[in-house]
């Protein structure tokens, strides 16, 4: 529950700021940038339902109106004078409503969440992007930003020289909010450096109070007029420069209930897991690009048959020789068309288990990956990997491919002989949940699938909604 005295004194400090405006230089500069970053991460979709969380007096949503004009956007804030100026800027193109972004008491789902240089003044960050995120709707984004460890340095650094406590509140480091992500979204954090000059240290204090920012760390105790004007001082010989350090962040809902299953290597059991997760979740299956049809009749059937005739999607490529979807389709004279591999939508209550061809680095079309597919479809990643010899190196890599495109990581299955250590390296190392330990079996049947089946979480467990 949120600290209603400090929420409070928030809340007045920005109703008082009635030169906010004129001040926030910096807030200024960052509503652009997050701006710029929603608009990429949209890819060319236009939102038709927009939240904005802490609107303030509206800089970023002047940005969304002018770039979607037809939408209908939901300006709120917690403090009404706040939401008055916004109002002023804006006008009836925008419609606005009083709101703590801790608690939103408002009817989604929206296609776009968003909010400039609030998180910082909420108590749990993780779980307010926890609740927002159940107000969007399937592949909707949310966005924000932060200021982070680092924000202040040099008023920190002149409070310290004369042996004083800088009053500024604790801001988070960018790994912490790492952290923040909701779970099985896509996306994640970066960060960017706002120096700004003022005139003395006296300067940047009266900017703190113009922009509604002066509320200091709960428990700090405030300087005394004396030694406020040694550490405004001190301040103006190292050069009157303050470093804001702010973190971005645009995280995707996934655009349907599911994972994308891949694997270390071919023939490594990414089938059978499938076919796993497809019985114990009652699921649907996906096998967008099949090859190697020449010696075997594909995993669609396979699946279909040791997971109890489940609801399978037509894959968008089938090709006879056992290599890459791409190379298989050359050695056939035809190219994949990167706009049939869009991910199905029926059977929408139900997971959707996709399969992928051999490993994240190998070649859909000529173009595309199988990890750009996967970073495309944004559905949570389920890797299979050996449980023996070998697996630590390729394990990892994968793991650290999938991360530093921001896809997110549902976790990873073993696949072999149990290996305590190897378990325990992967789960240290790679920061991942080990989903199941899968045996080798040397007759795979219906039945054997549906034992194997209860190794797995349930769909709840594992992807919460």
């Amino acid at each position: 529950m949120r600290n209603s005295t400090r929420a409070a004194r928030i809340c007045q400090s920005f109703d008082a700021a009635e030169k906010y405006d004129q001040a926030a230089t910096v807030q200024r500069v960052a509503a652009r940038e997050l701006f710029q970053r929603i608009h990429t991460c949209m890819a060319g979709k236009k939102p038709l339902r927009i939240l904005e969380i802490g609107c303030g007096t509206g800089l970023l949503t002047e940005h969304l109106r002018a770039c979607w004009p037809d939408a209908d956007i939901l300006a709120t804030d917690f403090a009404p004078n706040m939401l008055a100026r916004a109002k002023s800027r804006l006008g009836e193109s925008v419609s606005y409503h009083q709101m703590d972004a801790a608690t939103p008491d408002v009817n989604g789902p929206f296609d776009l969440i968003c909010g400039n240089l609030i998180m910082q003044w909420l108590p749990e960050p993780a779980k307010v992007l926890r609740t927002l995120a159940e107000l969007l709707a399937p592949g909707g984004v949310l966005a924000v930003s932060t200021l982070l460890d680092g924000t202040f340095a040099e008023w920190q650094q002149a409070c310290a020289q004369e042996g004083q406590q800088a009053a500024t509140p604790v801001y988070p480091e960018l790994a912490n909010a790492q952290n923040w992500r909701p779970p099985a979204f896509s996306g994640g954090w970066a960060e960017q450096d706002i120096v700004q000059a003022f005139a003395d240290g006296l300067d940047f204090v009266r900017h703190l109070k113009a922009t509604g920012a002066s509320t200091p760390r709960e428990g700090s105790v405030p300087l005394s007029a004396v030694q406020l004007r040694h550490v405004a001082l001190r301040f103006q010989q190292a050069g009157c420069a303050i470093t804001w350090r702010v973190g971005y962040a645009c995280f995707r809902k996934p655009p349907r209930k599911g994972v994308f299953v891949t694997g270390t290597d071919t023939g490594i059991g990414k089938t059978l897991v499938s076919a796993c997760l497809v019985r114990r979740w009652q699921g649907a299956y996906w096998k967008p690009l099949q090859s190697g049809l020449a010696d075997e009749e594909g995993d669609t059937p396979t699946v279909k048959l040791l997971a109890g005739d489940p609801p399978c999607f037509k894959p968008a490529g089938a090709f006879l020789a056992p290599l890459s979807p791409d190379a298989a389709a050359r050695a056939e004279g035809v190219q994949i068309d990167p706009a049939q591999l869009v991910l199905p939508q029926g059977e929408a209550d139900k997971p959707l288990v996709v399969e992928g061809a051999g490993g994240l680095m190998v070649p859909a079309t000529p173009d595309l990956m199988m990890i750009d597919l996967a970073q495309r479809w944004g559905l949570p990643v389920v890797l299979v990997a050996r449980s023996g010899l070998g697996t630590l190196n390729h394990t990892l890599l994968s793991l650290e491919a999938l991360r530093a495109r921001q896809i997110a990581v549902a976790g990873v299955v073993l696949s072999g002989p149990l290996n305590a250590e190897n378990r325990e390296t992967i789960a240290q190392k790679g920061k991942v949940r080990i989903l199941a330990e899968v045996p080798f079996c040397a007759e795979i049947t219906p039945d054997v699938v549906s034992e194997l089946a209860k190794l797995f979480p349930q769909w709840d467990d594992m992807c919460p909604e």
